[in-house]
């Protein structure tokens, strides 16, 4: 991209064209991007509702966060795994298993289970933009990593544009999911 100056041109005018082009050509989201202000939802904001055994299959989802940010990642599937068994309804396991796979560029398990998790959330009544934002991600980027760029692109568009905080770098840490 070349930049041609225009001596002609006010000098607010010059400065405006300068960081056009300089945003342009860094990839600057500040421009054109929305905030649409969404807090996604986070395990810790949940851990403690429910009955014994969804507060029990949140902790071991926790866990699982915990190690899957440090690199266990046997560790990490083992939590989650457990936490489905402990609870098999709760939609937050499935999350947080499909995020998993997400990381792990196995797109076709992240699929299916974010499907559960999605169908969850979704008969629970709990599919508010808080929750939508992780939902769009993971399928976004799990349909990018499937070979689906147009599709998958177009959800973590709209999941970055949705909470450029969390979505900015097009994926979901464990930090930010616990």
């Amino acid at each position: 991209m070349g930049f041609v100056y225009h001596s002609s041109l006010p000098s607010t005018a010059r400065v405006f064209i300068v960081v056009l082009t300089l945003a342009g050509a860094t990839g600057c989201e500040t421009f054109g991007a929305r905030d649409l202000g969404v807090e996604p939802v986070r395990i810790r904001d949940v851990i403690e509702a429910g009955d014994a055994a969804r507060r029990a299959s949140l902790r071991l989802i926790d866990e699982g966060l915990v190690a899957d940010a440090s690199g266990d990642e046997p560790r990490a599937q083992a939590r989650y795994e457990r936490a489905l068994q402990v609870d098999a309804s709760n939609p937050y396991a499935y999350l947080a298993i499909a995020r998993h796979h997400v990381e792990a560029q196995d797109p076709t398990r992240a699929l299916q289970f974010l499907d559960r998790a999605d169908s969850l959330f979704r008969m629970q009544g709990e599919v508010e933009p808080e929750m939508e934002v992780h939902l769009l991600g993971l399928r976004g980027g799990a349909l990018y990593d499937a070979g689906d760029v147009e599709e998958g692109g177009d959800l973590l568009d709209k999941a970055r544009e949705m909470s450029p905080r969390v979505w900015g770098d097009g994926a979901l840490h464990p930090d930010e999911l616990r």
